[in-house]
């Protein structure tokens, strides 16, 4: 799926002691901004890496400074040991397994964990945190696996491969997408391969950050799919003749939930002087009492997937400004450990959001449906077939649709009731948040292309109402599709999933059209469409 940066997308993010943005984590992975750390962040390194080299001398055993790790903690290990110590520890931990792992959230990762390196509570050389931006600023891009993590003790083993890149062992991608020795890539950037030193290994393997920037990037992404499936619902209620009056603001009010009043007012907005609707709008000549639940409860079902996802939002705000390490170096200068490396606040919403995906997809399949079935969609051509029978119209459409609903159904089920021991059983309860943002990221696209599937059949249903014209937002998202162009913008869009989708006519290859319309759900396009008419929508 097609993803262009936003025209006020950030260039440059400087790396505070506070926490980052989602929109920052979002700019640097996915649109390649650089990375800077400000001179705050360079003395607060500085400082907590004084106190793990004063404590690298007391012959007291200090974990992770001096000893061990895991199950492995009473072990002393010599000052002469401590440097192959931690090379030990990322060259073991790096130990993923399975597919590629996208480049956006291994981007995501590094960043993650850079912050929390700036943070000034993790002790590593200001040096170390330096290699990290680099690496982020020329592109390079461990090659990370999909298994590896179970959430706790953070994300080990992807952590651990891009701790490995930075000291210029392993595989990484360069900035043209080639794969590479890690020692070839730093080489050819100019950047020097960190040899780490106490502490460091453990502090850059610590962490929630590779389910965290999954997280940051899934908000990112059903912010836009949310909306996306207002339009959709609005240009179904409009296709099917049903009603916008139960959207109204007062009925709306009666059960206060405020995910729902948004949606409800989108739906309004869009559906704004629709000579389809007003087509029936007179009840002599309207004999539908109530429009079925998919089409006149979409803005409870929608309502109820933008309230979780606030209270996501609010955990992964928590969790961006969160020092997430073991042990770490307080305020006061201890160096103390802890467990806030357990993923369990960020696993438990990965897996609401999951549920939200699927339950989103599952109306807006139903709706689809509606425009299908001669006996429910008013008047319509079975299948919206040009000659039914000799064609098929958008019948296997739906089938895909329901596919991918069967297929989130399954991804709904949480990852973060199970808990496998490791270690031996010194972690014996782990969060699988990894587990959970990998399914999410799976629901994610596969919502995106339910609505897409949406988008395309309620147009070509709108379409087909003629001479009746649609209300003038929903005819924007039809323009779309028809030219490829949003309205109000000067240029095409590029790249060759943006042709234009045609109109109603004998059935032709519809994987091609589906995945444009994919594309430009996923990019904002139908939303941009639809708010050149309406504003900024909800």
């Amino acid at each position: 799926m097609s993803r262009t940066a936003p025209p006020d997308a950030l260039s440059t993010v400087i790396v505070q002691p506070g926490a980052l943005s989602p929109q920052e984590v979002v700019a640097v992975a996915r649109h390649g901004a650089r990375v800077e750390l400000s001179p705050e962040v360079v003395d607060g390194i500085a400082a907590s890496r004084a106190v793990i080299e004063a404590l690298a001398e007391d012959p007291v055993p200090h974990y992770g400074i001096s000893t061990g790790f895991g199950a492995l903690a009473t072990k002393h290990i010599p000052t002469q040991m401590r440097a192959q110590l931690q090379r030990s520890l990322v060259r073991s931990h790096a130990a993923g397994s399975g597919p590629e792992v996208e480049r956006e959230v291994v981007r995501a990762t590094m960043l993650l964990r850079l912050s929390t390196l700036a943070t000034g509570r993790t002790g590593v050389r200001v040096k170390t945190a330096q290699a990290y931006a680099a690496l982020l600023n020329a592109g390079i891009t461990p090659v990370v696996h999909e298994f590896g993590s179970l959430g706790c003790s953070g994300d080990l083993a992807p952590l651990a491969h891009c701790a490995l890149a930075v000291m210029g062992e392993g595989l990484v991608r360069d900035s043209d997408g080639d794969v590479r020795d890690a020692g070839e890539a730093l080489a050819a950037a100019g950047i020097e391969p960190v040899q780490l030193a106490e502490k460091e290994g453990l502090a850059l393997i610590n962490g929630t950050d590779g389910m965290l920037g999954q997280l940051v990037l899934a908000l990112a992404d059903l912010d836009t799919l949310l909306t996306t499936a207002d339009i959709a619902a609005a240009m179904s209620v409009e296709g099917q003749l049903g009603t916008d009056d139960v959207f109204a603001a007062d009925l709306q009010a009666l059960r206060p939930h405020p995910g729902q009043a948004l949606s409800a007012e989108n739906l309004r907005r869009m559906m704004t002087d629709s000579a389809i609707r007003d087509s029936h709008r007179d009840p002599d000549a309207c004999t539908r009492v109530q429009d079925a639940y998919s089409l006149r409860c979409s803005p409870q079902v929608h309502g109820a997937a933008r309230d979780t996802m606030v209270h996501c939002a609010t955990v992964a705000d928590r969790e961006l400004a969160a020092a997430v390490d073991n042990p770490v170096v307080t305020l006061d200068g201890r160096v103390e450990s802890n467990g806030n490396f357990h993923g369990a606040p960020v696993a438990y919403v990965l897996d609401f959001l999951a549920i939200v995906a699927a339950d989103v997809a599952s109306i807006s399949e139903r709706r689809t449906d509606r425009f299908l079935d001669v006996a429910r969609n008013r008047g319509l051509n079975p299948f919206l077939a040009d000659d039914p029978g000799v064609d098929s119209g958008h019948m296997i459409a739906q089938y895909t649709q329901a596919a991918i609903v069967s297929e989130l159904k399954r991804l709904a089920n949480p990852a973060s009731v199970d808990s496998i021991p490791s270690s031996a059983m010194q972690e014996d309860h782990v969060s699988m948040g990894w587990s959970g943002a990998r399914k999410l990221r799976r629901a994610v696209d596969g919502l995106t292309r339910v609505i897409a599937v949406e988008v395309l059949t309620a147009a070509r249903a709108l379409d087909l109402r003629a001479p009746l014209t649609p209300a003038p937002a929903t005819a924007a998202v039809v323009r779309l599709l028809r030219t490829g162009q949003v309205p109000g913008e000067a240029h095409e869009i590029e790249g060759a999933g943006y042709d234009p989708v045609p109109g109603p006519g004998p059935d032709r290859f519809l994987a091609p059209e589906i995945e444009t319309v994919v594309d430009l759900v996923a990019d904002g396009a139908v939303r941009r469409a639809a708010e050149s008419v309406t504003g900024p929508l909800h």
